[in-house]
């Protein structure tokens, strides 16, 4: 029996995923068609939501072409004001307050391309939310709906009678009677949430959806403090005769970190150049290519040393040479379960172009880690606003910033500009530098530092935004707890909150790399 249709040429292909960089154009185009007259997204904040909370992003793709998105972030929803605006709830659509730990799923955005409505679009959407809040354990979704018709009716009745009205179903509404239908319970009526919404007159309905699959999980009820404890190595540049000197050195301070139970092990910027006191070679661009091959054994006993001591090591950082034949600055995170990552000095300073030739990286990076996200910015790195402030922006509560300076100048740059960062971005910041001298090696023959960990300056933190300091040009350890659970609530509730209070419609940095 032959079939009379090629049934396969009938078929078409529905699917809801997960958002990714190629969607944005697309979604910018459709928000004109669904939201005329509003304030759209910009590239900037659909980037920045893949960046914080990628699985919190949706699509929906009908035959390749994208038809609906919705978009959102976890919070608590207790520590917001009853009366808060988007603007509020989503750092102005940033979504840099996402909170991993949170409770709630709040859904900021949902659109549907109108030539693909009443095709159950927003329902797919929406139940790939729910779906998202069981996978997570989340407490439940809430939302801040649109009244779009309720210009029509201004002149009759109150917004709460408006919204009463629709939930007795004798009016339509086309976003409150939706996700009435998709079993959201009105909580409240909150005026002037979105202001760029005149058909809503700036109102909007505050919504839950409560997932029954909840599990209350006690250590996230009774959490009074999250401690990261950091040992930070002032290390005394010497002459020393063999890589096994070097490796004898690190492993005593990894083993004094380790037996103080910390959680990080902090090293100074190019601290192996005390290779080079060794290498016989007079030349300093000569020198610092003949230690590059030394990079392998530094990997190799920075990975033993973590797992074997079961401390997060900041490697300080390395000179090393790469398959373009360029040697760059880079500082490498060795983590207690053997995995590795690296960032690239971004800014390098005059002094190692003109001796050693050293070459830029181009990315900034925040590496997940078992105590949170983390950064690195080495040295001059930290000196530049603008990356502390973007490392933030993914999500860093540290910064690390091993540093190498020749004298107190050039350290107090590095120093007052760590303690900057730490209060502009409502972050911990570390540094770490070398003290000592190298007299018969060129270039680093004098160190000057004072190692430190800083803390945003307010009432709950350390007195001065100091957490601790070690004393100046000696070679010694300091010991610091710095807690994640009152930076957090510290951004939400401090007595200054710079990540909320900054004005997007005023500046912005833009980050260049995917």
């Amino acid at each position: 029996m032959s079939e009379q249709f090629d049934l396969s040429s009938f078929e078409k292909s529905m699917v809801i995923r997960e958002m990714t960089h190629d969607d944005i154009d697309s979604i910018l185009r459709m928000q004109d068609e669904c939201f005329p007259g509003m304030d759209p997204w910009e590239r900037a904040h659909l980037e920045s939501h893949l960046s914080i909370f990628p699985e919190g992003q949706f699509v929906a793709e009908l035959d390749g072409k994208i038809i609906g998105s919705c978009s959102s972030l976890i919070i608590n929803f207790d520590e917001y004001d009853d009366r808060h605006t988007w603007d509020d709830v989503t750092d102005e659509g940033f979504i840099t307050n996402h909170n991993p730990d949170g409770y709630n799923l709040y859904g900021i955005e949902v659109m549907v391309h109108p030539d693909y409505r009443r095709m159950r679009v927003g329902q797919r959407l929406y139940e790939a939310r729910k779906d998202l809040a069981r996978a997570l354990n989340l407490k439940s979704i809430v939302i801040g709906g649109r009244i779009p018709n309720y210009y029509k009716y201004e002149k009759e009745m109150t917004p709460r009678e408006y919204v009463d009205a629709v939930s007795r179903h004798k009016i339509y509404d086309p976003v409150l009677s939706f996700q009435l239908m998709n079993d959201f319970t009105l909580m409240r009526v909150n005026p002037d949430y979105l202001p760029d919404d005149k058909a809503s007159r700036k109102y909007a309905t505050l919504m839950e959806w409560n997932n029954i699959d909840y599990k209350p999980q006690s250590k996230r009820h009774f959490k009074t403090s999250y401690p990261v404890r950091i040992c930070v190595v002032q290390y005394q540049m010497r002459q020393i005769s063999s890589f096994e000197d070097l490796a004898g050195q690190v492993e005593y301070f990894v083993d004094v970190a380790s037996d103080a139970y910390s959680d990080f092990v902090v090293f100074p910027e190019i601290f192996t150049t005390q290779l080079m006191s060794f290498l016989d070679e007079p030349v300093p661009s000569i020198a610092v290519r003949k230690m590059t091959d030394y990079t392998e054994p530094y990997i190799e006993l920075f990975t033993d040393l973590a797992v074997r001591y079961n401390v997060n090591i900041i490697g300080g950082s390395h000179f090393v040479m790469e398959e373009d034949e360029e040697i760059y600055n880079i500082a490498y995170l060795f983590r207690r379960d053997g995995s590795i990552e690296k960032q690239y000095k971004i800014h390098i300073t005059p002094n190692e172009r003109k001796w050693w030739g050293i070459s830029a990286g181009d990315a900034v990076r925040v590496f997940d880690t078992d105590c949170g996200k983390i950064a690195i910015q080495i040295c001059y790195d930290i000196e530049f606003p603008e990356l502390a402030r973007i490392a933030t922006d993914m999500g860093a509560n540290i910064i690390f910033t091993p540093f190498n300076t020749e004298d107190r100048q050039g350290y107090l740059r590095v120093r007052y500009c760590a303690q900057a960062r730490a209060v502009e971005n409502q972050v911990y910041t570390v540094i770490s530098g070398t003290v000592g001298n190298l007299p018969q090696t060129e270039n680093m023959d004098i160190q000057y530092a004072q190692s430190a960990i800083f803390a945003p300056s307010d009432f709950e933190f350390a007195r001065d935004g100091i957490v601790g300091e070690t004393n100046a040009n000696v070679e010694m350890v300091m010991i610091g707890d710095v807690d994640l659970e009152i930076l957090r609530r510290q951004r939400q509730d401090g007595t200054v909150k710079q990540l909320k209070d900054r004005r997007h419609d005023v500046y912005r940095v833009e980050y260049k790399k995917d």
